[in-house]
C-alpha cells in the first residue's frame, strides 16, 4: 500500500486549516483535534500515513503524552513524526528527539519552510525504510549462503573423514600388531586434550581445534607404508640401521601428507603435517626427527606423543607383550618412557580413569 497520507494533529482549527491547504494537491489528509482522537485515526490507517504533523499543546492528550503512549509499539521507528511547537526552547527540542521525532515546525507557520520539512522528513524515511529492506534482504542472502557454505563444509568434513579412516586403515593393516590403535589414539587424544584446554589456556585450544587435532591423529603413522613389512613386522630388536629406517617414517609420514594426500581441511592438514613428523619429539630435546624441545613442540605434536606411547605400552606388539595400565603410567610419569612436559603430564593424570576407560572400550581382537 503506498503512503499517500498526512495526518494531522492540531487543536486550532485555523492552524489546521493552513496545513491542510498546504499539502491537499499532494496527500490525502486525516485531522484530528485532540491527541485521543489521532492516536485512533493511527491505528485505523497506519499503513497510508506517509508523515504525523503532532501539535504539542492540545487539549485531552497533548503531544508529548502521545508520544510516551505510542514508544513501545515501534509506530516512531515506521512513521517519522513531525512536531508542532511555538515553544523552541531547548529543553522541548531534547524531549521531542529523545521520543524519536524527526524535525520540528514552529508557529506562525512559513508555507515554503513547512513544505520542505515534510518533503525531507518524508524522502529521508522512505530512503532508510529502503535501505533496512536492503539490509534485511542482504542478511537473508547471507543466511542462505551461510547456510549453503555450512552443507558444503559437512560434505567435505565427510569426505576428509572418510579419506582419513581409509588412509589409517591401510596403516592398521600393515601393521598386524595392533588393529585399534588408530582408534584409540584419536579418542584418547580428544581426551587428554580436552583436559589441556580447561587447565591450560595459554595453548589457545578449542573444541573445533581439538575435532582437527583428533582427525589428524589418525594419520601419525602414515609413514610406515613406506617402510618394508620385513622392518615393521620384525618380532626381534632392530639394528641400528633398520631403527633409523624406522624413525624415517615420521618425515616420510609428513611428505606423503603434502604432497600424496588432498585434504580440504586446511587446519587438519597442518595438524596432520605436523603430527606426522613431530610425534616422536621429546620434551628434553632427545627426540626425532628435528631434535625439538619444550614448546618447540606443538601441543597437537606433544598430546599424540604421549598417547602414543601409551597404546604403545598397553597393547601387544610383535616385539613385546602388554604392559597392564598402571605399570605405562608409572613408565610415562617416571620418565622411562621419553620426556614429557610437566604440563600434559599434569593433565594425563587428571584423565587417567577416562584413558583406562577407553582402553577397554577400544580392546584389539584376537589374533
Amino acid at each position: 500500500m503506498n503512503r499517500d497520507t498526512i495526518l494531522i494533529f492540531e487543536d486550532n482549527a485555523i492552524d489546521r486549516e493552513i496545513l491542510v491547504e498546504l499539502f491537499r494537491s499532494e496527500y490525502k489528509i486525516l485531522e484530528a483535534e485532540n491527541g485521543r482522537q489521532g492516536i485512533a485515526l493511527l491505528k485505523d490507517h497506519i499503513a497510508s500515513i506517509a508523515v504525523v504533523l503532532l501539535d504539542n499543546l492540545m487539549p485531552v492528550m497533548d503531544g508529548f503524552t502521545v508520544l510516551e503512549h505510542l514508544k513501545d509499539k515501534s509506530i516512531l521507528n515506521r512513521i517519522p513524526f513531525i512536531m508542532i511547537t511555538g515553544d523552541n526552547s531547548h529543553e522541548v527540542e531534547r524531549k521531542g528527539y529523545e521520543y524519536g521525532i524527526v524535525s520540528y515546525i514552529t508557529k506562525p507557520y512559513q508555507p515554503d519552510v513547512v513544505k520542505q520539512v515534510v518533503r525531507n522528513a518524508i524522502g529521508w524515511f522512505q530512503y532508510k525504510m529502503q535501505l533496512e529492506m536492503m539490509v534485511k534482504k542482504q542478511n537473508i542472502n547471507i543466511q542462505k549462503q551461510n547456510s549453503v557454505l555450512k552443507q558444503q563444509a559437512k560434505k567435505i568434513n565427510h569426505i576428509n573423514e572418510i579419506l582419513i579412516d581409509s588412509l589409517s586403515n591401510i596403516v592398521e593393516f600393515r601393521n598386524m600388531e595392533s588393529k585399534q590403535h588408530i582408534k584409540r589414539i584419536r579418542e584418547y587424544a580428544l581426551c587428554l586434550g580436552n583436559c589441556v584446554m580447561k587447565l591450560f589456556p595459554e595453548y589457545e585450544l578449542t573444541p573445533e581445534k581439538l575435532t582437527q587435532i583428533g582427525w589428524a591423529s589418525s594419520l601419525h603413522d602414515i609413514g610406515k607404508i613406506a617402510i618394508s613389512d620385513s622392518i615393521i613386522l620384525k618380532p626381534g630388536k632392530l639394528t641400528p640401521d633398520e631403527f633409523e629406517l624406522i624413525k624415517s617414517h615420521t618425515t616420510k609420514g609428513a611428505e606423503i601428507i603434502q604432497h600424496r594426500i588432498c585434504l580440504n581441511d586446511r587446519a587438519i592438514y597442518d595438524y596432520a603435517c605436523d603430527i606426522a613428523r613431530h610425534h616422536h619429539e621429546k620434551y628434553d630435546g632427545k627426540g626425532y626427527p628435528d631434535g625439538l624441545k619444550e614448546d618447540e613442540i606443538s601441543i597437537a605434536a606433544q598430546i599424540v606423543s604421549l598417547v602414543d606411547v601409551y597404546d604403545a605400552l598397553t597393547t601387544r606388539r610383535v616385539y613385546k607383550e602388554a604392559y597392564d595400565s598402571e605399570q605405562a603410567f608409572q613408565m610415562i610419569v617416571n620418565g622411562q618412557s621419553g620426556s614429557f612436559s610437566p604440563k600434559l603430564l599434569k593433565a594425563f593424570a587428571e584423565v587417567r580413569t577416562d584413558i583406562e576407560r577407553l582402553l577397554v572400550m577400544y580392546p584389539d581382537e584376537e589374533a
